[in-house]
């Protein structure tokens, strides 16, 4: 762990070597931080999360439990990561096929909030202060300060900045 030594990393996870990790930020149970993975400051990072080497998460953010932030998805600055909620990183994955100089970079922009059990389809990117529904399947970007829900995800209104639903 690089970076200052100010931070809680529960004895079952491993952060590796190269990872940077912020002040104040806690690390639950069963975590694997990968080298050069960046985590900035006071987050929580919740039982069971996995964090790519080229995985970036900014101050402020809570990502629940049973979540992996793969390689190339930006989380900026107080994001809300619900549980099991997915990223994913290649549009079409095979088994047999490598393809990781195909992953497609993921934004995730300052306070956006992600339900439980969302899906994030690579290459998308969430704008400031969205809410993605529980359960959703985000196949494309999602404005600002929108609500969006469903599998497809679609806009099905406008939140203001503490998430409560507003008159479009």
């Amino acid at each position: 762990m690089s970076g200052n030594e100010f931070c809680f990393v529960h004895e079952s996870s491993y952060v590796d070597e190269g990872a940077e990790i912020g002040e104040g930020t806690k690390i639950w149970h069963f975590c694997h931080i990968m080298p050069g993975a960046k985590i900035g400051n006071n987050c929580s990072i919740g039982q069971n999360v996995n964090v790519g080497s080229r995985a970036v998460i900014g101050s402020g953010v809570k990502i629940q439990n049973n979540v992996s932030v793969y390689d190339d998805v930006i989380i900026e600055d107080d994001v809300f990561c619900g549980p099991s909620c997915v990223f994913t990183n290649v549009i079409n994955p095979r088994a047999f096929v490598e393809r990781k100089d195909e992953y497609k970079k993921t934004v995730v922009k300052k306070g956006a909030s992600i339900g439980a059990n969302a899906t994030i389809v690579c290459g998308v990117t969430i704008g400031e202060y969205a809410l993605i529904g529980a359960g959703s399947v985000v196949t494309r970007d999602v404005p600002a300060y929108a609500l969006a829900y469903g599998n497809p995800a679609r806009v099905q209104g406008k939140v203001n900045k503490n998430g409560d639903k507003v008159l479009a």
